[in-house]
């Protein structure tokens, strides 16, 4: 008796550190650092200091609900109430949306970019993949509108897990935005960690994913399969665009597929025949802004 309870302790054991080492790599994602993105985005040509610095802008801080303050800067050269608001992936920061601000100024947004929560400037101790910055994300929406008033006219674009964040909010929280862009999102992350965990491990065992997603719930308060875009996006009425890499090997792009073919009512798909994960754009700007162009002129009628 005295070796099956010390040997089920020790299974146990191994389970719950299993479980919280999976959790830990989730939660705490490793992120890159501040200067390496700004560098990269430099040596890109995608960010320009000094054009960015002359920029009307307001850089403001947003109480999240969760108590950690969310760093944003306002970026205003246009009087009038058109604007964006851009989500950047896990491990990024906001300096990597100044691209796709970019590509809206020049098709006369305002913009609004901000840090997700535990990156950049933003407080927050864990990253949720879309959880808990969904309702950041409405604080920032608040935030705008509390701003420029209800007559405001504004849509989201989304990169990776800020597309999925995007998706979450419209379909979860509230379809308030007039439009959204949604690049490279993953449509189910319970789905997409276990097919990380395949590529790493060179298998992936349901219990596995399992312990993980245990150990995140009782860590951080959230299942990995309550991330789901796939099932929110059926109650997004507005257009979302939906951008995808056909050779992006790290969120595939039959995700995009799937949440393309779920939406309902009005939507675009366009899938970029060149580049990795999330570089749809800087792979293929012409068309991406193209496709911007077509998809705004198409549902919600501004000019080419």
């Amino acid at each position: 008796m005295k070796k099956w309870k010390s040997g089920l302790t020790a299974c146990l054991a191994a389970a719950a550190g299993v479980g919280y080492y999976f959790s830990n790599r989730l939660l705490y994602i490793k992120k890159k650092d501040d200067p390496f993105i700004l560098k990269r985005e430099m040596d890109a040509k995608q960010f320009h200091p000094e054009e960015f610095n002359r920029l009307p802008k307001e850089e403001f801080w947003i109480s999240s609900p969760f108590g950690y303050s969310l760093k944003a800067v306002l970026i205003r050269p246009y009087p009038h109430k058109k604007f964006m608001i851009f989500c950047h992936g896990v491990t990024e920061n906001k300096v990597s949306s100044i691209k796709y601000l970019n590509l809206f100024l020049k098709l006369g947004f305002n913009g609004v970019i901000y840090d997700h929560r535990r990156h950049g400037e933003s407080g927050g101790k864990t990253t949720s993949y879309g959880f808990y910055e969904k309702h950041d994300l409405k604080a920032v929406v608040d935030e705008l509108i509390k701003r420029e008033g209800d007559g405001v006219f504004f849509g989201i674009h989304g990169e990776s897990m800020g597309a999925a964040t995007a998706l979450l909010y419209a379909g979860e929280i509230e379809d308030r935005a007039d439009f959204y862009i949604a690049d490279c999102p993953f449509s189910d992350f319970r789905k997409q960690i276990a097919r990380q965990m395949k590529q790493e491990l060179g298998f992936a065992p349901k219990p596995l994913v399992q312990l993980a997603e245990w150990s995140v719930l009782w860590r951080d308060g959230f299942s990995l399969k309550s991330i789901s875009p796939l099932a929110a996006v059926s109650a997004i009425r507005h257009p979302v665009l939906f951008i995808h890499s056909e050779e992006d090997d790290y969120i595939l792009p039959d995700m995009s597929k799937e949440l393309y073919e779920r939406k309902k009512g009005p939507k675009k798909l366009y899938l970029a025949k060149k580049g990795a994960h999330a570089r749809s754009y800087l792979e293929n700007p012409e068309e991406y802004e193209n496709v911007v162009r077509e998809f705004l002129h198409d549902t919600v009628g501004l000019p080419l």
